[in-house]
């Protein structure tokens, strides 16, 4: 007999802690960990890019998903394999070419990570009813955040206490064991909490050609050219400063940076900006959902995500020391992307109504993976030519493309249609 009266409180908050940590730890924790195993700027903005991918072709393997198997079986399967590949790059750490064999790991943690979020979002709309989904929107959300912290944060903080004992390879090999242990109870969490829903039992009607269909609708949207450049070019300065800043902060002075140990950086930017970074889009989405839409507030959020990126100009040029000044600023920036990162969720929701809202949604979401990948992979590059002071200024004069796009983007004037964000 299937069980669907499970409490969501079982399960809800624990998913959506299991769904952000590895993308926390894909995205921010492995930049974090190769600057301190010596990896040069360059290659580790290239190598950690290029793990964006998954999440860039995910509207083409969702439907995978949707297929073969049940939701439930895809995330108890994806949370099998992050656990082992976990232990994996802890054990790859200490390997001859332990560079190539812990990217592979890191791969099969992006790669089941971007499938486990596809699982765990459509689990979540067939084991909940309207009340429920509408109920626990807040709380899934609450938990993502809490995830970031713990990623950015806590990970990062136990591999600097680790450092003070051990060598970096020996103290991140330990973080990634302890990781891989703590996903494991999540893992066996879900396999016993986790609903049965006789809904989970339906395969989806979906069709090779259905699928083309739905993209080509997508392509042939009005406005699908500024809606593309809107994408890809919004958050162009962001998409450079967030592979460059972590390691600007972990740099010598001599080389230019402020010389933070793995630990300060974990409190600083893991948890100080993540803190910053959820209070602004919380006020954002206060402001927008009740107090007018994006219409109304478009071009305040996108003076939020432009203006604070300066922060790193005055950080780079003056090189304080002391942690207050330097969490303030960051607080500051991220605070202010959060804000103004509102406005472009809102504009996806409201480029990709319509019948095939649902599909052309992610295939938004694939693109602005895509929009964070291509800038991320040749910062490294750019900021090893020119420096981190003058990285920054060329990354803060590149925010006249984020007003450029704003300024062609066409809002519906009937405020009835306009999207709102919900929890």
């Amino acid at each position: 007999m299937k069980n669907t009266k499970t409490s969501p409180w079982l399960w809800v908050p624990t998913l959506y802690t299991a769904e952000g940590i590895p993308y926390v730890i894909v995205m921010s924790v492995a930049t974090v960990m190769y600057s301190r195993l010596g990896l040069s700027n360059a290659d580790i903005a290239l190598y950690t890019s290029w793990l964006y991918l998954p999440w860039v072709i995910k509207p083409f393997w969702s439907p995978i998903v949707d297929l073969f198997m049940t939701k439930r079986w895809w995330i108890v399967a994806m949370q099998w394999i992050l656990a082992i590949s976990f232990a994996g790059i802890a054990f790859t750490l200490q390997a001859p070419h332990f560079i190539q064999w812990s990217l592979a790991m890191f791969w099969i943690v992006a790669f089941s990570s971007a499938t486990h979020d596809i699982a765990a979002d459509g689990f979540y709309l067939l084991a909940l009813d309207a009340r429920e989904q509408a109920f626990f929107v807040g709380i899934r959300s609450t938990a993502y955040r809490i995830a970031s912290i713990v990623g950015q944060g806590l990970i990062i903080m136990l591999a600097g206490a680790l450092e003070l004992r051990f060598s970096p390879a020996w103290a991140w090999s330990y973080t990634f064991y302890l990781a891989a242990f703590a996903f494991g109870i999540l893992l066996l969490v879900h396999f016993f909490f986790l609903p049965r829903p006789q809904a989970d039992d339906t395969r989806a009607d979906i069709s090779l050609r259905t699928t083309f269909t739905t993209f080509a609708a997508f392509f042939r949207k009005p406005q699908i050219l500024v809606a593309l450049a809107f994408i890809l070019l919004y958050r162009l300065p962001e998409a450079l400063l967030v592979k460059i800043c972590p390691l600007f902060l972990l740099d010598t002075p001599e080389h230019g940076g402020l010389g933070l140990t793995t630990g300060e950086i974990g409190m600083v930017q893991g948890t100080i900006g993540v803190i910053g970074l959820t209070l602004g889009g919380i006020l954002g989405g206060f402001c927008a959902g009740g107090l007018g839409g994006l219409r109304r507030w478009l071009w305040p959020m996108v003076l939020s995500i432009t203006l604070p990126d300066a922060v790193y100009i005055a950080l780079a040029y003056y090189q304080p020391e002391g942690l207050g000044l330097l969490g303030a600023a960051v607080f500051v920036e991220q605070f202010g992307y959060g804000f103004g990162f509102t406005a472009y969720m809102l504009y996806l929701m409201y480029f990709a109504r319509g019948p095939l809202s649902t599909a052309h949604y992610a295939l938004c979401t694939g693109l602005m993976a895509l929009g964070m990948m291509l800038p991320g992979m040749v910062a490294g590059f750019l900021q090893e030519q020119v420096g981190y002071l003058n990285f920054f200024i060329i990354a803060t004069c590149l925010c006249v493309l984020t007003f450029w796009v704003s300024m062609l983007i066409q809002i519906d004037e009937d405020p009835k249609e306009e999207p709102v964000l919900k929890g």
